[in-house]
């Protein structure tokens, strides 16, 4: 009973929204995956090219990790399954050095939307499934 029960509550809860995504600027490859019980992603490849292009955090607010390479770089933290999507996590931007609480939800044309909040002012971008 409890395994039906697993069952259950696993089919109709948040999608699943692990694989590679391609950000919303073409710039990244995101890998999101299992962390434990929630979801997390980190840049598995850099997409952009050219001089200008950082491979390294330069603008984490903490100068200990400037040096710390793009790949590799988790910038999904924490996300818990609610209802249709996935709440409670924090997104961090290495273009900015910025976090912000934010919610994953995957829309009906197969695209993620990442929402990012500061206070009550909210942003999303949609990112696309790598194929």
């Amino acid at each position: 009973m409890l395994a039906f029960m697993a069952f259950a509550s696993a089919t109709t809860g948040a999608p699943d929204i692990s694989g590679d995504w391609i950000t919303a600027d073409r710039d990244a490859v995101v890998r999101i995956a299992s962390c434990g019980n929630q979801k997390c992603g980190t840049i598995i490849r850099v997409l952009a090219h050219g001089a200008a292009v950082p491979q390294t955090d330069a603008n984490n607010p903490d100068k200990a990790r400037r040096s710390q390479r793009l790949v590799g770089l988790t910038v999904l933290i924490g996300f818990t399954a609610a209802q249709s999507e996935w709440v409670n996590g924090r997104a961090y931007d290495p273009q900015s050095g910025r976090t912000y609480k934010s919610k994953l939800s995957l829309s009906a044309d197969g695209t993620l939307a990442v929402t990012g909040c500061v206070f009550f002012i909210c942003q999303s971008q949609r990112w696309m499934r790598m194929r």
